[in-house]
């Protein structure tokens, strides 16, 4: 029964946002229509007959436009007078022409088309200005982590520092410093950072590296080593001889405490730890019989810092590996400790994943961590369906480990802006951002880039919104950002049925000077709809060919079969 529980909050998260996106489309068109004297015959959001039960029905008539709100919310439309080809000889367009679309100016048509795709396009500036009224949680440029033998680390840059300018150039959050280090592979960089009040210059030489990007694809990319989440004082301990091991702690241990001191991350646990004096008493949870965690008291000798006392932060610390797999069949198992791939250190469970992802099936060399010892095995990724983080299944290259949650999130602070002097002109900017990633996105699709088995229907949309109501609000809404922006973007592609081949029919015949034929304009719909059939047909088959086993397995927990 817990499918069936799930499908209420499934059908708001889709059936809200498909309901905004077409509502935001279609008030667009019927906003322009009005001024431009169009006689606007019904305004409908969903398909079908109205809703209502007996005589009540969500349908009522106002200065001449049917208002209606129907049963089947997969869509919506605005009927125009004189719109249709076949309208243009209908009595009603004869006994009123100044009202009908066609015998409109070029112009005021084309606004006409066009305005359902702007307002795709300016809802998510509402939406920003919004929530920049609000405050948008953002992440602060402040180093998290810092992975061990990467460029960072050589330039002596350290976790809790604030990076203040690249290049002479401000830097306001996280999310600019990560885009600039991306797109500098190859580059030394002049970072400004400050540490414990004090400025300093830094010379930071960025690598380049096979990286997963925002798409999901392989990339070329800038990498330093900087992270944003904070690392968990999680630890590891590689050798039985060292100090950590004889005083009892072992790899998973958490650290919650060094004395009197409380610990909130890996950085914490390591000041803590050098500035104590003898005897050092830790308290550490580690999972008990029944797998919840069990806090304890370990005192150990004090060496003088983490490094010495013997342990690493367990950054790749494996909680499950899937049955025959490809690191399962190798020998991996739960507990062990991943330090580091083909001879390099790793310092990140997203290292990790870069490597796999990017291997092509090339057996990666391991080195792990078990029962106080290190040891070295061959594994070779293999192409599996997972689901991403929002998911929807995809197919990846993989070995079959899950990671213990080794990071917490980095530093945060809002971005609000209360004067809509300021805030909308952000919001125009932050709306050319994210428009431009989507184009991008468009660009590596049509490449090949990125796989077009991506490309999701009205089942792997309504998975989406539904997973990202799941994750918070601010997740749903941006969600609905992107879909609007890819609406209005898709909208204006010159495909008869769509709005930008609405526009090409009016563009040809301003240059004709006069109409076309009904027979041509009928064959161009035709054809519209037929292209537009095949694009959907794929996006359903992607659909049907990811989901299918999904809907199968809600299907039996739902009836119990």
């Amino acid at each position: 029964m817990s499918g069936l529980l799930e499908i209420p909050s499934f059908a708001f998260a889709f059936v809200a946002m498909l309901g905004v996106l077409i509502f935001v489309h279609e008030l667009g068109h019927f906003l322009v229509a009005k001024a431009c004297g169009v006689r606007v015959l019904k305004f409908s959001l969903g398909f079908g007959s109205p809703i209502g039960i007996g005589r009540f029905r969500l349908r009522w008539e106002r200065n001449g436009t049917e208002y209606v709100a129907a049963w089947f919310p997969l869509g919506g439309f605005v009927k125009m007078l004189g719109e249709n080809p076949d309208d243009e000889d209908s009595p009603e367009t004869l006994s009123n022409p100044e009202e009908a679309m066609n015998n409109k100016p070029i112009w005021q048509r084309l606004a006409i088309v066009f305005a359902g795709p702007a307002m795709n396009l300016l809802l998510p500036v509402l939406i920003f200005t919004v929530q920049l009224g609000v405050g948008i949680p953002r992440g602060a440029p402040v180093v998290g982590t810092v992975e061990p033998a990467s460029p960072a680390a050589e330039a002596g840059i350290v976790a809790g520092d604030r990076i203040v300018a690249i290049d002479g150039e401000p830097v306001d959050w996280w999310t600019d410093a990560d885009a600039r280090f991306s797109a500098a592979a190859g580059e030394t960089l002049q970072l400004d950072v400050e540490r414990q009040g004090e400025t300093h210059e830094v010379s930071l030489a960025v690598a380049q590296r096979s990286r997963i990007d925002n798409f999901g694809a392989v990339a070329e990319l800038g990498w330093t080593g900087l992270l944003h989440p904070r690392q968990r004082a999680l630890i590891g301990v590689r050798d039985a001889a060292s100090p950590a091991a004889r005083a009892g702690l072992l790899s998973g241990d958490e650290i919650l405490s060094v004395g009197e001191a409380k610990v909130e991350d890996w950085t914490s646990f390591a000041a803590a730890y050098a500035e104590a004096s003898p005897p050092v008493t830790l308290t550490a949870a580690r999972p008990g019989d029944d797998g919840k965690p069990v806090s304890r008291e370990i005192t150990v000798p004090t060496t003088g810092s983490v490094e010495t006392l013997g342990v690493i932060p367990a950054a790749v610390l494996i909680a499950q590996v899937t049955p025959d797999s490809a690191a399962g069949e190798a020998g991996l198992a739960a507990g062990d400790l991943i330090v580091a791939v083909d001879g390099a250190p790793l310092g990140s469970f997203g290292a990790l994943v870069d490597a796999v992802r990017s291997s092509d099936g090339r057996a990666l060399q391991i080195d792990y961590a078990r029962a106080g010892e290190t040891r070295r095995i061959d594994v070779a990724p293999r192409k599996q369906e997972a689901k991403n983080a929002l998911g929807v299944p995809e197919t990846r290259w993989l070995i079959g480990i899950q990671s213990e949650v080794s990071v917490l999130p980095g530093a945060s602070t809002p971005d609000l802006e209360r004067n809509p002097l300021v805030a909308i002109p952000r919001a125009v900017g932050l709306t050319a951002d994210a428009t431009g990633t989507v184009m991008l996105g468009f660009k590596k699709l049509i490449t090949g880039e990125v796989e077009r088995n991506n490309i999701a229907g009205p089942i792997g949309i309504a998975v989406i919104a539904h997973k990202a109501l799941q994750a918070g609000w601010e997740i749903y809404l941006g969600m609905l950002i992107m879909i609007s922006i890819n609406l209005g973007i898709l909208n204006l592609l010159p495909i008869p049925v769509l709005d930008g081949g609405q526009a090409v029919l009016f563009i040809v015949e301003g240059i004709k000077r006069g109409p076309l034929s009904l027979r041509t304009k009928e064959l161009f719909q035709t054809a519209g709809v037929m292209v537009l059939l095949m694009l959907m047909g794929f996006a359903m088959w992607n659909d049907v060919s990811r989901f299918w086993g999904t809907f199968v397995d809600f299907l039996k927990q739902s009836t119990g079969l």
